[in-house]
């Protein structure tokens, strides 16, 4: 019981950061709903057994810089929590990454109000994960993301990160 109510405070503390960071940038009805499908079972579970031990505590899932590898958990449920929760909302740029069926990708660029979750969500987590420095965490793991050249052109922009 102490892993699902320990991830429901991280959720919780995670959703307010968004929410704030949404207001921030005139999208609040966006910061509301953000992230509703992480209360599903079929999230919340997997998430919360993964991401924390039964006591509690958490496990340690990430980098130095923040980022681990949602594909390569070893966890197949996890996997498949995974797959539907970024599939279910836009804000993650793997939605936006369609599959052909010869093999390969088409990399679509996301509309302006998922650009706007995507940047609040990095910075909502930041700062509930403790480590706000949203510049850093994209120069140490935004070549792993698959953008649209527009849609990275405007996160950097955004960033301040452009002609670095």
């Amino acid at each position: 019981m102490r892993r699902y109510l320990a991830y429901l405070g991280y959720v919780l503390r995670h959703k307010w950061f968004v929410f704030v960071e949404s207001c921030r940038l005139g999208i609040p009805r966006r910061g509301l709903v953000h992230d509703l499908s992480k209360f599903r079972p079929g999230e919340f579970l997997p998430y919360a057994r993964f991401f924390h031990e039964l006591d509690g505590r958490k496990r340690q899932r990430r980098s130095p810089t923040g980022y681990y590898k949602p594909t390569d958990t070893g966890d197949l449920v996890m996997d498949f929590a995974w797959l539907r929760h970024q599939k279910v909302n836009d804000h993650h740029w793997q939605w936006w990454v369609l599959p052909e069926d010869e093999g390969g990708v088409k990399v679509l660029p996301m509309s302006i109000p998922a650009r706007l979750e995507m940047l609040a969500d990095w910075r909502g987590a930041g700062r509930a994960q403790g480590t706000p420095d949203v510049r850093a965490w994209y120069t140490a793991n935004g070549s792993k993301m698959q953008l649209h050249p527009d849609t990275r052109k405007w996160v950097e922009d955004t960033l301040g990160l452009a002609g670095t």
